[in-house]
């Protein structure tokens, strides 16, 4: 009898189901090294193998559906609109803070502006009255000339400037450069402003008759009693000869008429000294002192570029370094602007 044969490896792990040590079925072909020797245990070239293992390609995406060129053009509208509604936004903005800015500047700052000029001028009137070399004539533009007390109205030391254009009402009450000076033989008219730069005339309306002016000039000190009044057309008519007359604008908001204030002397009058000059069109009441616009437009000119210089440097620089740096300039700049705009309006604003 022949003896059985012992099963081979390979049977065996056919019978098992086992791959054996050269069977690449399964996935034991992944493994690094299987295919060495040149080929698998199955005897099929590596590449079969790498073929059984690949993973699985991805699942293809669904195409992107391409945008319509009609559904583009209301986006871009919109966003151009946008673009048109934020800068006209920004610029009311602007516009707004402007004008803010001014109304603060005219009926608050201009005041302090007012009280400074009155401080400088009553230096030098009181020293030039000390001298006896205070003006009795016709003086230059914004000369100091008197000095006015109104006790009923609260105006105490109050220096008189000659001239009566938007700039000499800037800096206090004004002589009417085509009459005489206070305390003279003759009537003597003084502007002052009701609203801005210390609206000096702003209780003017507040005077009855009776009521005393006291000034003090180059001849010396005069008193008028208030006996009459005027506004608009209907100006004061009165036969007295050596008078004084003062005259606002009658309402602090937007005055559209002149409102006056007769007074006569008491007392004898000083001579009159010199010939008076001819006034001019800005002197007039209510006018508009358009010299201030060459300024005006110089001064907003350099507003603009240093504005315009800020924002580069702001892109280049270190931001919060410009910021320091350019806003006392820029305050400067607007300051000198909103004061030559002031100017613009009715002198007696």
């Amino acid at each position: 009898m022949t003896a059985p044969t012992a099963p081979t490896a390979s049977a065996a792990a056919a019978a098992t189901g086992d791959p054996g040590p050269g069977d690449s079925s399964g996935t034991t072909a992944t493994l690094p090294g299987a295919g060495k020797g040149g080929g698998t245990g199955t005897g099929e070239p590596e590449g079969a193998a790498a073929s059984v293992v690949a993973s699985p390609e991805p699942a293809p995406s669904a195409p992107r559906p391409q945008a319509r060129v009609a559904d583009s053009v209301p986006a871009s509208r919109a966003g151009r609109g946008l673009r048109v509604a934020r800068t006209v936004a920004a610029s009311a903005t602007l516009a707004s803070g402007l004008l803010l800015g001014f109304g603060v500047y005219a009926y608050g700052l201009t005041g302090l502006q007012e009280q400074h000029s009155q401080a400088n001028l009553y230096r030098e009137l009181d020293s030039r009255l000390s001298d006896a070399t205070a003006p009795t004539g016709p003086a230059a533009d914004g000369a100091p000339l008197a000095i006015v007390d109104i006790p009923a109205i609260g105006l105490h030391q109050t220096v008189v400037v000659e001239g009566t254009t938007g700039a000499d009402l800037a800096r206090g009450p004004g002589h009417l450069r085509d009459t005489v000076l206070p305390g003279q033989d003759g009537v003597s008219v003084l502007l002052g402003r009701r609203g801005t730069f210390g609206a000096p005339f702003a209780h003017l309306t507040r005077l009855k008759p009776g009521d005393k002016i006291n000034v003090t000039t180059g001849q010396g000190q005069f008193s008028y009693t208030v006996n009459a009044f005027g506004e608009g057309s209907r100006t004061i008519h009165d036969a007295f000869k050596d008078r004084l007359v003062l005259a606002t604008g009658d309402s602090t908001w937007i005055p559209t008429h002149v409102v006056y204030v007769g007074a006569r002397l008491d007392g004898a009058p000083a001579p009159v000294a010199g010939h008076r000059v001819k006034r001019g069109d800005l002197d007039k009441p209510l006018a508009s002192d358009t010299d201030a616009w060459p300024a005006l437009q110089l001064w907003a000119l350099a507003l603009v570029f240093a504005v315009a210089l800020t924002v580069w440097l702001v892109s280049v620089w270190n931001r919060r370094a410009v910021y320091l740096s350019a806003a006392p300039v820029l305050a400067a700049l607007l300051w000198c602007v909103y004061e030559n705009a002031a100017l613009l309006l009715p002198n007696l604003y």
